[in-house]
C-alpha cells in the first residue's frame, strides 16, 4: 500500500512540475506549484515526518498563495 501511494504521489509531483514549466499563465503555474508542494508533503507523511509535511504545506503553500 505504501509503495502504491508513493508511486502515485511521485507521479503527481512530476506531472505538476512538468505542468508548472509548460504553463503560459502565472496563475496556472502557481496552482501547479501548490500541487507539487502538497504531493511532496504527502511523501513526507509516508516517511513519518508529520511536522515537515505540515510546514511544507503551511510555509511554502501559504507563501505561494500570498504571492498571488
Amino acid at each position: 500500500m505504501d509503495m502504491f501511494l508513493f508511486l502515485l504521489f511521485a507521479a503527481v509531483a512530476i506531472g505538476c512540475a512538468v505542468n508548472l514549466v509548460l504553463q503560459k499563465h502565472p496563475i496556472s503555474s502557481a496552482i501547479s506549484l501548490i500541487g507539487v508542494m502538497v504531493s511532496i508533503a504527502v511523501l513526507y507523511l509516508l516517511l513519518g515526518a508529520e511536522f515537515i509535511a505540515a510546514a511544507q504545506v503551511i510555509v511554502y503553500g501559504g507563501a505561494i498563495m500570498v504571492l498571488f
